[in-house]
């Protein structure tokens, strides 16, 4: 008996040691916890991978764990719970959770940094090949009433509010196409091919590489870029739940330094074929990595015999100078201003007000300056490109006024 105590002594003693030390570690570094990102297979979900792969949350002196989530649903109900800290979100979802289209109104997710501009685009199926092409947008409506005509159509987008169901409503009102004449559904970026394979829809606003997918599987082709409908517009932010955004600052802080190293990083040509096979891993976004590179680089093979179309200066951006990352309240209430313009809210919301609550200025100014980021000037009027009318921030009204004629 003697001897069989004496076989398990050491390793017990060892293990307790383990422990002791551990707490001992923890107890001697109180602050440091891992901080949960969470994101969704998208190629502009690049600024997190990299900041990982490349080792910049380690140079900031935090530990990042990233969570591939299933869709934006998702991230908005675990960033609201805590469950995730911050993630990779479209920038208009926590405006549409506040106003109530895409969750419960009043709840607040927070808006630290932008991560990128341009790189969505609308993909069509090849019902349309023929009745339309890239860029044609005096074609789309008599597209859509010719297909209309054989079979009911159907959209789909990613978040009821996000960027990408704004992307469609605005490509459909230049194209003079009433939204509600069409259907309009929600799926999941990852889950767009499969279900246009399957005829579940004639359409999809969504972000790369998904779209690019589609036109090298055959099934359907990219009608518009993004950034054809508005060049150098927000895309993806990263938002933070408010507990986290309220109470752990200098994590926050540091995690958006780290950030901000990556998309200075991706914003250098040379370095994007490999950001295109970090991405392509099984854990990241999982797609062909020649499909990520040649839209990272800002070629695009549109499909159905239309060739490639090569953007020269306004592909995928991540930095631009530091043009990129400041968020501005004037964007906030751009996203607003459509949700009463499509008849998405019926009350217009006090736009300056929420767009102040939920956009964290302060906070990225102080992380900006002290990375020699340009802080952007904001509440500036601007234009899209598919529109006449110019957008004031400062009077939404009138835009939405002159946007309904």
């Amino acid at each position: 008996m003697n001897n069989y105590i004496k076989k398990f002594e050491k390793p017990i003693l060892l293990s307790l040691f383990c422990v002791l030390l551990s707490l001992w570690a923890a107890a001697a570094n109180p602050g440091k916890r891992v901080v949960k990102l969470g994101f969704i297979p998208l190629t502009d979900c690049a600024p997190l991978v990299i900041a990982k792969e490349m080792g910049f949350f380690a140079k900031y002196g935090v530990d990042v764990q990233l969570s591939k989530e299933a869709s934006w649903a998702v991230i908005r109900d675990k960033i609201l719970n805590g469950e995730l800290d911050a993630a990779h979100c479209l920038f208009s979802m926590p405006f549409s959770v506040y106003t109530g289209i895409g969750g419960k109104a009043g709840s607040e997710m927070k808006i630290a940094m932008v991560l990128n501009n341009n790189g969505q685009a609308i993909t069509l199926s090849k019902d349309f090949c023929g009745l339309v092409g890239f860029r044609d947008m005096k074609h789309v409506a008599a597209a859509i009433k010719s297909v209309k005509a054989r079979k009911e159509v159907t959209f789909a987008m990613t978040f009821p509010g996000g960027t990408h169901d704004i992307w469609l409503r605005n490509w459909l009102a230049a194209a003079g196409v009433n939204s509600k004449s069409v259907g309009i559904i929600t799926i999941p970026p990852p889950q767009m091919v499969a279900n246009m394979k399957v005829d579940n829809m004639e359409g999809f606003s969504v972000g790369e590489p998904w779209n690019g997918v589609a036109a090298a599987q055959g099934i359907g082709f990219t009608q518009i870029s993004s950034q054809d409908i508005w060049k150098n517009h927000p895309e993806k932010a990263l938002v933070a739940n408010k507990a986290f955004a309220e109470n752990d600052k200098e994590d926050l802080k540091n995690v958006m330094k780290a950030i901000i190293d990556a998309c200075r990083w991706l914003d250098v040509m040379g370095n994007r074929k490999k950001a295109a096979v970090l991405l392509s891993k099984p854990n990241y976004v999982n797609a062909p990595t020649q499909v990520i590179e040649a839209r990272l680089v800002g070629s695009t093979d549109i499909g159905c015999d239309l060739g490639v179309q090569k953007y020269k200066d306004d592909y995928m951006l991540f930095y631009n100078n530091g043009i990129v990352n400041t968020p501005k309240l004037a964007y906030g209430i751009w996203f607003m201003a459509q949700y009463m313009r499509f008849g998405m809210i019926s009350t217009a919301p006090d736009y300056q007000a929420v767009a102040k609550k939920l956009i964290m200025t302060d906070l990225f100014t102080e992380v900006a300056k002290s990375m020699n980021v340009p802080v952007q000037e904001d509440m500036k009027p601007f234009k899209t490109n598919l529109e006449t009318i110019i957008f004031d921030p400062k009077n939404p009204a009138a835009y939405i006024a002159g946007a309904k004629k």
